[in-house]
C-alpha cells in the first residue's frame, strides 16, 4: 500500500513539473536567416506629402496611413490593392470632428465601420467607412469617453460590450504600465486579463497584437528577449525566451511590432542599441513563429522598418520605413511555410 501511495505521489508530482515547464520555451538559435531584400517593393505616394513617424493600418478595402506629426489631417486613405490616394480625414484639431491627438484606429468589419482614439480629448470616435471615404462634410459621432488614467491604446472589437486590447494604466510622475484588459465600450468598465505581466520584469514595455480567429494573443517585449503568449481569457500558454533572455535592461531594443498573419506571429525584432549617434536605431528583421511560438525563420530586409501590418486578402506585409523608401511591401508568398 505505502508503495503505491508513493507511486501516485510521484506521478503527481511529475505531472506538475510538467505543466509547468510546458509554458516555457527557451530558444538559444534563430538562424534560418532568409535575405528578402530585393524582394521588397516601393510603395509610391502620390499626391500628398506624408510625414517620416507615420502608420499604415489595413482596413475593408484599403490602406490608412496615420500620420502623427501632420498639422493638417491625421489619416490618409489609399486602395489596398493599387494603393491610389483617395482622401484625408481627421484633421488636427479641437473642434467638433477634429482629432486633438491621435491614438488607434480599429475596425469594426461588422457595421462597416472604424473606430478612432483621440489621447488629447480622451474619447474614441466611430465613423461610417462608407461616408468617411465619399462625403467631405462627414463629421464622426463619439463612441466612449475614456479614463484618462486609464487610457485605451490598441484593442480588438468585438461588439459593444466587449473588445480586448491594450491599455495604458498611468501612475503619474511619467510613468505608466500598460495592461491587456477585456473593454466595455457601454459602461465604460475594463477588467484586467489574470497574467498581466512576466514576473521577474519590473518595467513592462510590450507591442501587442490579438487573433480572434486563433484565441490568443501576443505580447513582444521591447527591452526584453521574451514574447508572450495568451489565451483570450487571460491565460498563460507561452513565455517564449530568446538567446539574450534577461531580467535586466541595457539600453537595447529585442522586439517591435508584432502581427497575426494567418497561421503565423510576425514581429519585428533589432536586438541592437536602441540609439545609435543620437539616431533611434529601427529593427531590419522579422522574426516568425507558429501559433505555439515555435521559432521558424528570420526574413532580413535590410531596411530600418519603423511599424508594418498584414494584408490578408493579398497576403503581404506593408511597412513604414526610416528610409529613402518611405512605405513598401513584401509579397509573402511561400515565406512564410
Amino acid at each position: 500500500m505505502n508503495k503505491i501511495v508513493y507511486l501516485f505521489l510521484l506521478i503527481t508530482f511529475c505531472l506538475g513539473c510538467s505543466s509547468n515547464t510546458t509554458t516555457e520555451k527557451y530558444q538559444g538559435k534563430r538562424d534560418n536567416v532568409i535575405n528578402v531584400h530585393d524582394q521588397i517593393k516601393e510603395i509610391v505616394i502620390e499626391d500628398i506629402l506624408v510625414n517620416s513617424y507615420s502608420w499604415p493600418i489595413v482596413i475593408d478595402s484599403y490602406m490608412f496611413i496615420t500620420d502623427y506629426k501632420t498639422a493638417n489631417e491625421f489619416v490618409h486613405i489609399f486602395d489596398k490593392n493599387n494603393f491610389k490616394y483617395i482622401t484625408s480625414i481627421a484633421p488636427r484639431g479641437q473642434g467638433p470632428g477634429e482629432i486633438a491627438r491621435i491614438g488607434s484606429i480599429e475596425e469594426d468589419k461588422m457595421n462597416r465601420k472604424f473606430y478612432v482614439s483621440d489621447f488629447g480629448k480622451y474619447k474614441i470616435f466611430s465613423y461610417d467607412l462608407d461616408s468617411a471615404i465619399t462625403d467631405p462634410a462627414y463629421l464622426p459621432i463619439e463612441k466612449m469617453t475614456m479614463n484618462d488614467q486609464l487610457v485605451i491604446d490598441e484593442y480588438a472589437y468585438i461588439n459593444d460590450t466587449l473588445s480586448i486590447g491594450m491599455t495604458i494604466q498611468r501612475l503619474g510622475d511619467g510613468k505608466f504600465n500598460p495592461i491587456v484588459a477585456k473593454i466595455n465600450m457601454e459602461t465604460g468598465k475594463i477588467t484586467p486579463m489574470s497574467y498581466t505581466v512576466h514576473p521577474d520584469i519590473q518595467k513592462k514595455r510590450v507591442c501587442f497584437d490579438i487573433s480572434m480567429e486563433h484565441g490568443i494573443y501576443v505580447e513582444t517585449y521591447i527591452p526584453h528577449d521574451l514574447m508572450t503568449i495568451c489565451s483570450l481569457d487571460g491565460k498563460l500558454k507561452y513565455n517564449v525566451y530568446g538567446a539574450e533572455w534577461s531580467t535586466e535592461t541595457h539600453g537595447i531594443d529585442y522586439y517591435g511590432p508584432v502581427a497575426f498573419c494567418n497561421d503565423r506571429i510576425v514581429a519585428l525584432y533589432s536586438g541592437q542599441k536602441t540609439f545609435i549617434n543620437g539616431k533611434t536605431n529601427y529593427p531590419t528583421k522579422f522574426v516568425v513563429f507558429d501559433l505555439d511560438g515555435n521559432y521558424l525563420k528570420t526574413l532580413e530586409t535590410n531596411y530600418p522598418i519603423i511599424r508594418f501590418c498584414y494584408d490578408k486578402d493579398n497576403n503581404r506585409l506593408i511597412m513604414s520605413m526610416n528610409d529613402e523608401i518611405q512605405f513598401a511591401y513584401l509579397d509573402l508568398g511561400e515565406l512564410l511555410n
